[in-house]
């Protein structure tokens, strides 16, 4: 499971580097240093607009993605396009080198918004990347929506 905030950075060119805890996962727990990036889904934010970040799906993980997908009801043809659209289509295989580094192409950083500094944010199957800028905003949402009170929060111990 892909757990921890690690905060780095990312060169001119797009190169970055997975934090070696995520990559000892990737290698320990999925038997595969390859990995699919891809947009994550759009997240609202009060003022209207949206945020969004990259996902990192451990490789096999990706095909049983697709495979549900492609095998999930409750999803209207519009939206199912929309995902298609944002989340499978631009989808790429990488592997990271010795060091960890990969690039992230220039289409991924512009959607992002990734610029200097990054997080990498591990969300137990899968690994999420964000601009700080954009992460702030998130987090921000996030504490607002925050299920406190709730009944589930309660019996996680929250």
């Amino acid at each position: 499971m892909f757990r921890g905030i690690f905060e780095t950075t990312i060169d001119s060119k797009g190169r970055t580097s997975l934090p070696a805890r995520f990559r000892e996962v990737l290698v320990g727990t999925h038997g595969d240093e390859r990995f699919f990036l891809t947009n994550s889904a759009p997240i609202s934010l009060d003022n209207g607009q949206h945020s969004s970040g990259l996902l990192i799906f451990p490789y096999k993980e990706w095909f049983a993605f697709e495979k549900k997908f492609q095998t999930l009801k409750g999803f209207t043809a519009e939206q199912r396009k929309n995902i298609i659209h944002t989340i499978i289509a631009p989808a790429q295989e990488c592997c990271a080198d010795k060091l960890g580094r990969f690039l992230i192409p220039p289409t991924f950083r512009r959607d992002a918004a990734l610029d200097r500094e990054i997080q990498f944010v591990g969300t137990l199957d899968k690994i999420e990347i964000w601009s700080m800028s954009e992460w702030d905003k998130v987090r921000a949402q996030n504490m607002k929506n925050f299920p406190s009170g709730t009944e589930a929060a309660a019996e996680l111990g929250l």
